[in-house]
């Protein structure tokens, strides 16, 4: 039993990674600086929370899942306000997009 929850947290971090791979290529799909940062921290968050959720089930249910519990917590309420600063800053300074012909 216990080699097949290694096995699937093996899966669902390798899931994460890939997640995260794809992501980087696919931010240049996009030609301007506010549709990379929307889908940049999309897969940055939704990457890291299946990393973090494998390496729990990998490691088991004890005083360490519950660190990286409170770590990913943390982290999915600061991603999006971060990423919202840097948006808005972006915004308030006059950054425009260019439109390309």
């Amino acid at each position: 039993m216990a080699q097949i929850i290694i096995w699937i947290a093996n899966t669902i971090i390798i899931i994460g990674l890939l997640f995260m791979a794809l992501g980087v290529f696919g931010i240049y799909q996009f030609n301007d600086y506010f549709s990379r940062i929307l889908v940049s921290a999309k897969v940055d968050t939704v990457g890291f929370i299946t990393i973090m959720l494998g390496l729990i089930l990998k490691h088991g249910f004890d005083f360490f899942s519950g660190k990286l519990l409170l770590v990913l917590a943390l982290y999915v309420i600061t991603n999006p306000i971060a990423t919202h600063a840097i948006t808005r800053s972006a915004h308030i300074s006059g950054y425009r997009i260019k439109k390309e012909r």
